[in-house]
């Protein structure tokens, strides 16, 4: 492990941006998403990713200035297509139009199509909270998991974000793919040389597997749960939601007809839509009850949970956020820990772009 301060990979992803003829404000957008994760712990999808948003703008596969158009709007629901720009400066803005309707009417609804990775979900519904909103996120995305009893990929990892805000507490912030566990953990364990526990995955022949090699070559990912008998059918269902939410009603590639990440990874066999897409909700507290009583409930929640007794061997339930929570608070500090192939990658950024990596 090396550390950096979060302000150098901060500055050294809105730098590698520009580069790439993203425009001075979405490139800071950019990197702002990519900051959120690497101060919150989420190393798989911070500058972990940046290799990868670099090979797809070096090869035009994303659009560096996208001309992001509302194509379809009531007064509380939108469709926006993002121009196939980055999914870092098109799910940004794409929630900004959900804040604006909830502001306005008080519930604010986006799908999003046309676009691509936007980073983790978290980013958008802390945003909400900044605006004294309830936010949800979700994406699908390249195929990596396979339904409850298949043996083959057919969906994303399609993450779901929620967040609701405390009064004197932190905010309650649920960030979770609704596989078994995202992709990136597959790529960290990759990178260390470590096996995946058991659940997480199966091989090409479908058989369980705990290594990342025979996950990556032609096995799969299994959704929340892994097997029926430990509720896999649940995971399934909340990733043919978020599928159906953010590609089938915006327009966008549904299940196995997303379109793959990085540059390595084969096009499927027909479109169904155009792009990736997201789904965005936000709505505005008051609109349900008095904000200041509700966060005060939330508060009392977030008491009686932490006052729960412990399960043996255990501190006790965490509150959906803490772990991110205490990785910002010591990575604010010690800056964030990334592994020698991602420092390896980053370098490789910094000799094709000319940007210094210090």
């Amino acid at each position: 492990m090396t550390r950096f301060s979060l302000d150098t990979l901060r500055a050294f992803s809105e730098a590698v941006f520009r580069h790439y003829g993203v425009p001075k404000a979405d490139a800071a957008q950019a990197a702002d998403v990519l900051a959120a994760a690497d101060r919150r712990g989420i190393d798989s999808h911070g500058v972990a990713r940046l290799i990868t948003y670099a090979d797809m703008l070096d090869a035009g596969r994303i659009n560096p200035k996208p001309d992001i158009q509302v194509v379809r709007e009531t007064q509380s629901t939108a469709t926006v297509d993002g121009d196939n720009g980055l999914g870092l400066v098109v799910g940004p803005a794409a929630n900004r139009i959900a804040l604006d309707k909830a502001e306005a009417v008080g519930t604010g609804a986006v799908s999003v199509r046309n676009t691509n990775h936007f980073g983790i979900a978290g980013y958008y519904v802390l945003e909400a909270l900044e605006r004294d909103c309830i936010g949800m996120a979700m994406t699908n995305s390249t195929k990596l998991v396979a339904p409850l009893w298949g043996a083959e990929r057919m969906l994303g990892t399609n993450p779901i974000a929620m967040a609701f805000p405390g009064q004197d507490e932190p905010p309650v912030v649920i960030d979770m793919a609704t596989s078994t566990v995202a992709y990136g953990k597959v790529e960290i364990a990759k990178r260390e040389g470590t096996p995946m526990p058991h659940g997480w995955a199966i091989d090409a022949e479908g058989q369980p597997t705990t290594d990342p090699d025979a996950m990556m070559d032609g096995g799969a990912q299994l959704p929340l749960g892994s097997t029926y008998e430990q509720g896999g059918h649940k995971g399934y269902c909340l990733a043919t939601m978020v599928d159906v939410l953010t590609s089938v009603m915006s327009g966008a590639n549904w299940g196995p007809f997303a379109p793959p990440f990085a540059l390595q990874q084969a096009q499927p066999e027909r479109q169904v839509g155009t792009g990736i897409g997201h789904f965005f909700n936000a709505w505005r507290i008051d609109g349900f009850m008095d904000p200041d009583r509700f966060k005060a409930r939330i508060d009392d929640w977030v008491h009686t949970f932490r006052a729960t007794e412990p399960a043996p061997g255990t501190d006790g339930p965490l509150i959906p956020g803490d772990p991110e929570r205490e990785a910002a608070r010591i990575r604010a500090e010690q800056g964030a820990p990334l592994l020698a192939p991602v420092v390896a990658d980053l370098r490789t950024i910094s000799e094709r772009t000319g940007v210094s990596l210090t």
